[in-house]
């Protein structure tokens, strides 16, 4: 969902055409993306679900976890209610902390994540969770209720994917090699 200063309505150029000469459609998008970055609340940039795993979980069974769902990253909870939010595992955490270690699949969450990892609210805007990731160079942040317990994860390809929807259409449409963009003015020679 964008937010309300954000227009993604597609119109239609000119009066009502006849058929088979609609004309181009037109898309509307946000001209200012920073306002966008220091409006829009995180809820409104829709984070992924939060994933997790207790505590006592093993490596093997969170690397598992990573690859079925597709994600760098798992949420560590306590066992106990309300599955208090204790830490993460990062890929970053995995290539640092396991991978090297003899009979690393087995080795407790506990042992090798990340305790008490920064956290974000759904009310916090972009523009916030974007100092955090940058300042600490973080990739994956997770979202938490008042309580503490995970409630979702944001991760930079869904603050790429947000801005994507609001660029202009002009970058939209830039070519995958830019060298290959048609020139913007004629050549008078």
């Amino acid at each position: 969902m964008l937010p309300d200063n954000v227009e993604g309505e597609v119109e239609e150029r000119g009066d009502a055409p006849l058929e088979g000469d609609e004309g181009e459609l037109e898309i509307r998008r946000q001209a200012d993306v920073g306002r966008a970055l220091l409006e829009t609340r995180l809820e409104d940039v829709k984070p992924c679900q939060a994933v997790t795993l207790p505590v006592d979980a093993t490596v093997a069974r969170a690397i598992a976890l990573m690859q079925k769902k597709r994600l760098g990253a798992v949420l560590v909870v306590e066992k106990k209610r309300p599955r208090r939010l204790a830490g993460i595992l990062t890929e970053r955490d995995l290539l640092h902390r396991v991978i090297g270690r003899k009979r690393y699949g087995a080795l407790r969450l506990d042992k090798v994540m990340t305790r008490a990892p920064e956290t974000l609210r759904r009310k916090d805007t972009l523009a916030y969770a974007l100092n955090k990731m940058s300042v600490g160079r973080f990739r994956h942040i997770p979202l938490v209720d008042d309580r503490g317990v995970p409630i979702g994860m944001l991760s930079g390809r869904d603050v790429i994917d947000f801005v994507v929807e609001i660029i202009p259409e002009a970058v939209l449409n830039l070519p995958s090699q830019p060298e290959l963009a048609l020139p913007t003015a004629v050549d008078g020679g």
